[in-house]
């Protein structure tokens, strides 16, 4: 549904993505996930045909975006991450301007308008003017018209940015029931976000793809860096420097410490060394009780930082 080949964008001397490809199935829901100003969005107006891309090829349900971007434009619905509003016109009036300039049969604009606000949630909105509405109700009407044309893919920039917290249990509800029925890009920099929603995730940084896949593949991948939690009844100082010590170990961090007097720690092992067993020997010859280890598995937020802050990391 979604091709992109070598893609390029550059800024004068900067460059705002560099050399990307990835593809997207029909019916996907993909995450394309990295800090501010990682090329997300670059990203999203080149496959909106907003801009141009410098060098490479991308193409949208069968069009390419530079040279059919008039199909690719039928073929898609697309939110902003500042959504670009008439506030001095009311909800349903709005979308019907909308619908029009979309293409859409007269005589099927109400009734897809009616159909549109039911979805999202906007129906006691309608007497409304735009202006009148708080920033979850406006994402809502920024949906309403990425959907009105029915499109085959929805691109979503930062959807979520800005709300509150229910607003964006609300705003991820309507995206996630959207899934399956539309293929959808859907940028964040919220790991959570993209791990409720998406089926497959794309780490973006510094304009270039860090890796690509499910968040159980990348966890998977990245085992080969062995972690364990351990909780241990010791002098907090001297166990962290015991810790340490040990052969192999990469880094050791302090995650707090319990009311029955055990303190946890999370011990990393470099690459391919298993060297779990030699903590309870520790423990043993210190005379530290030893109440748990257990193996410490990587979180989604454990992976993207590792990614994007070890260079030597290739997924």
């Amino acid at each position: 549904m979604i091709n992109v080949e070598n893609l390029t964008k550059t800024y004068g001397q900067a460059r705002g993505i560099n050399d990307i490809s990835f593809n997207v199935a029909k019916g996907e829901i993909i995450g394309f996930l990295g800090p501010n100003g990682a090329g997300k969005t670059t990203t999203m107006r080149i496959l909106t045909c907003f801009m141009p891309a410098t060098s490479g090829k991308a193409s949208v349900a069968g069009y390419d975006v530079f040279e059919d971007s008039l199909n690719v434009r039928r073929k898609i619905g697309y939110l902003p991450e500042s959504v670009p509003l008439y506030t001095d016109m009311q909800v349903p009036v709005y979308l019907k301007f909308v619908a029009g300039l979309k293409g859409l049969p007269r005589k099927q604009i109400n009734s897809r308008v009616g159909e549109m606000m039911e979805k999202v949630g906007l129906t006691h909105m309608a007497h409304k003017f735009v202006g009148e509405l708080s920033k979850g109700y406006r994402q809502r009407v920024g949906l309403a018209q990425a959907l009105i044309n029915d499109p085959e893919v929805l691109i979503l920039d930062e959807p979520t940015i800005g709300l509150d917290p229910r607003q964006i249990i609300e705003i991820r509800s309507l995206i996630r029931g959207l899934g399956g029925e539309r293929t959808i890009i859907l940028s964040s920099h919220i790991l959570p976000e993209v791990s409720m929603l998406c089926e497959r995730i794309i780490i973006i940084d510094e304009g270039r793809i860090k890796a690509m896949d499910t968040p159980d593949n990348l966890m998977s991948q990245l085992h080969s860096v062995a972690r364990v939690q351990a909780k241990i009844a010791g002098p907090k100082d001297l166990v962290l420097e015991g810790l340490k010590k040990i052969g192999g170990v990469h880094s050791v961090d302090f995650k707090g410490s319990a009311a029955s007097g055990t303190n946890s720690y999370t011990v990393e092992f470099v690459d391919g060394f298993d060297g779990a067993h030699l903590i309870p020997r520790l423990a043993s010859e210190q005379k530290w009780d030893l109440y748990e280890l257990t193996p410490a598995k990587m979180s989604l937020e454990d992976i993207f930082i590792k990614i994007v802050t070890d260079e030597e990391v290739h997924v």
